[in-house]
């Protein structure tokens, strides 16, 4: 007895001191600069201004709780450890075509799709990169959100110039550490919501390259409109959450309006916006990643082409799929629905595989659906 006794406390020294190992590690991995920094100081007090900031948080306009009824994190790990969850990642290759970013002719009006919620857009001579994520990894751990084989053929060199780098909120997926860092002295001007900014200066980016801004305010340059809009979401890098504002925009340009959706749920604001801003030439909605769980924070197929017709929108394009598995439901499902459903509501659908040169000038053009021949 004694002995099992004494087993029992070298163990269980043994166990605590791994934990402990384990807590130290996580505390150190912590401090790396990849989690950003909190507002502070001036840029806290202006936060502290917008009607959005309640409780020393940001909240969506309707109430958006994290997990719809009947959910709760420890279902969610369940679900996401124990069940099944086939074809969540694609056995195949996703295509992808290299267009020369930076041979550009810079009066082409187009836009390029680089997987998930990453594009470059051109208009009118001025070019936008919005929300780029580089590094082929959807989270802070490395190697753990993989991005599917094939849909990384672009890196930071490919590049050229980026007159309005837009960032709409600070997850990882959308907000990349090691694209941003790569890509500062490429920038000129960096716009996003109010916080967002802090993490920006602390990966050595000037104050005077930073616009950070509520919703319903507009950047003007010359003939060009930069509205930023609500979206129903939230945000927040490490153990923060909702210290950072969320948003979606509207590019308006002389001859065209495009909207930037980001993230969101549906709600309300989308028919909002649509009343001020539509219609819209084209807009870029969130579609995959979804799961009843968190309904509320991300549209479901159908949601999206809805989403479309309140924001009064002439042709859609899906993004937040095809790249990254950050839900449960099959890699392919996003897109073949959406598809369906654009057909059902009559809603022109662009679907470019990734690295297509888009012609925003050209309604006419045609595309494949191309996840049909991926297994």
């Amino acid at each position: 007895m004694k002995g099992f006794l004494k087993f029992l406390k070298y163990a269980m020294i043994i166990f605590l001191s791994i934990i402990m190992l384990l807590a130290i590690g996580v505390i150190l991995y912590l401090q790396h600069p990849k989690f950003g920094k909190a507002p502070s100081g001036e840029r806290l007090s202006r936060i502290r201004q917008s009607p959005q900031f309640k409780k020393d948080k940001f909240e969506n306009s309707s109430f958006t709780p994290m997990f719809a009824e009947g959910y709760s994190i420890s279902s969610l790990l369940y679900d996401q450890l124990l069940k099944k969850q086939p074809d969540r990642e694609p056995k195949g290759i996703i295509p992808s075509v290299k267009t020369d970013l930076l041979q550009l002719d810079r009066d082409e009006n187009i836009l390029v799709w680089f997987g998930h919620s990453s594009y470059f857009m051109q208009l009118e001579g001025k070019r936008f990169l919005v929300d780029p994520v580089f590094s082929g990894n959807a989270s802070p751990v490395p190697g753990s959100v993989k991005a599917f084989k094939g849909t990384d053929p672009y890196t930071v060199f490919d590049l050229p110039e980026i007159d309005f780098l837009l960032i709409t909120h600070d997850h990882y997926d959308h907000l990349d550490y090691e694209t941003i860092v790569a890509i500062k002295d490429k920038v000129q001007i960096v716009i996003c919501g109010l916080g967002v900014g802090s993490h920006f200066e602390f990966w050595g980016y000037s104050p005077n390259a930073i616009i950070e801004k509520d919703w319903d305010e507009t950047v003007e340059f010359q003939d060009l409109k930069i509205h930023t809009c609500q979206a129903r979401h939230f945000s927040g890098r490490a153990f923060s959450r909702n210290n950072t504002l969320w948003l979606s925009y509207v590019v308006e340009s002389t001859n065209r309006k495009i909207y930037v959706g980001g993230d969101s749920g549906f709600d309300t604001h989308l028919a909002e916006i649509g009343e001020v801003h539509g219609p819209i030439d084209l807009a870029i909605l969130d579609n995959g990643q979804y799961n009843q769980a968190w309904r509320n924070i991300h549209f479901f197929p159908e949601e999206t082409v809805k989403a479309a017709l309140d924001l009064k929108a002439n042709s859609l394009m899906p993004v937040h799929s095809s790249k990254f598995a950050l839900s449960m439901h099959p890699w392919s499902e996003p897109i073949s629905e959406v598809y369906k459903f654009s057909k059902q509501y009559k809603m022109p659908l662009l679907t470019p595989i990734i690295g297509e040169k888009i012609w925003l000038d050209d309604e006419n053009q045609i595309f494949s659906a191309w996840w049909k021949s991926v297994e």
